[in-house]
């Protein structure tokens, strides 16, 4: 029998399955390696009330149990962060990579839900600006959150995605990726790729309708899926790409508020 890959993924809940730690897993399952998890936050979506979210964090040091439960096998083969939801639980999310000398970080910035457009926790911006940029092999923030992260504000081109990049690469990111997606003007969804001497231009037709609940989750859980298994950096981002294109394009309606990706696309798909 081959080696089993793991994977970890250290976010929030979203019981419709299509984001956060449900697609991580599903994603990680799709890339054939064995998925960790330790969740961060609750999170619930209300069809009374125009589909808002509430949002619960867990305990810091409940999250701090779950990584060491997870790391009482060693360090994992590729990890990644998504939505944290607190201080002290980014922080705890630091001490845990830095003292299990955790390589293929890969770290989401989830600012925001969709639907929403308000940061849900400056404070919390700040802190993975601060904390874990610098252990990211990769970071995966979309339009928003790189605006954040790099302090430029709203971003609109790709000219601005690649200043935004470079800021964010600085702060201490080995690799950028900014998920532009169907985000900018123009018949193709877009993402930026920087190494931190390179720009490289991801894009695909932008599809209709767009069932693209998720699509930033699975991204990012690919990204680490790849470089479990093996991928260079360039490669697990293209994969990436065309992995969660494949997961839009077979997704369905859920309910009047949200369509969310289907994970097994690319497989089902043959692609």
């Amino acid at each position: 029998m081959s080696t089993i890959l793991k994977t970890l993924t250290i976010a929030g809940s979203d019981s419709s399955g299509g984001a956060g730690l449900q697609a991580d897993l599903k994603t990680f399952e799709e890339y054939g390696t064995y998925g960790f998890s330790a969740l961060t936050t609750i999170v619930t979506m209300d069809p009374d009330n125009g589909w808002h979210h509430n949002v619960y964090p867990i305990d810091a040091k409940l999250v701090a149990e779950q990584l060491k439960t997870v790391f009482a096998g060693g360090p994992v083969d590729a990890m990644k962060t998504g939505m944290l939801g607190s201080v002290p639980i980014i922080e705890v999310v630091q001490k845990c990579i830095l003292e299990n000398q955790q390589k293929n970080v890969v770290i989401d910035p989830v600012m925001v839900c969709k639907g929403e457009d308000e940061v849900l926790n400056p404070d919390s911006a700040d802190a993975i600006r601060d904390l874990l940029l610098p252990l990211a092999a990769v970071a995966t923030p979309n339009l928003f959150e790189a605006g954040v992260l790099s302090g430029l504000g709203r971003l609109t081109t790709v000219g601005e995605m690649k200043e935004a990049a470079k800021i964010i690469h600085e702060r201490g990111a080995k690799n950028v990726v900014i998920k532009g997606g169907k985000s900018l003007d123009g018949d193709m969804a877009v993402d930026l790729l920087y190494d931190g001497t390179e720009f490289t231009i991801l894009e695909t037709p932008k599809i209709e309708p767009a069932h693209n609940h998720g699509a930033g989750c699975t991204f990012a859980a690919a990204v680490a899926g790849g470089l479990a298994n093996g991928l260079s950096v360039k490669e697990a981002v293209a994969k990436a790409k065309k992995f969660v294109t494949a997961a839009i394009r077979s997704g369905y309606q859920f309910n009047e508020y949200v369509g969310p990706v289907f994970h097994a696309g690319f497989r089902l798909n043959g692609e």
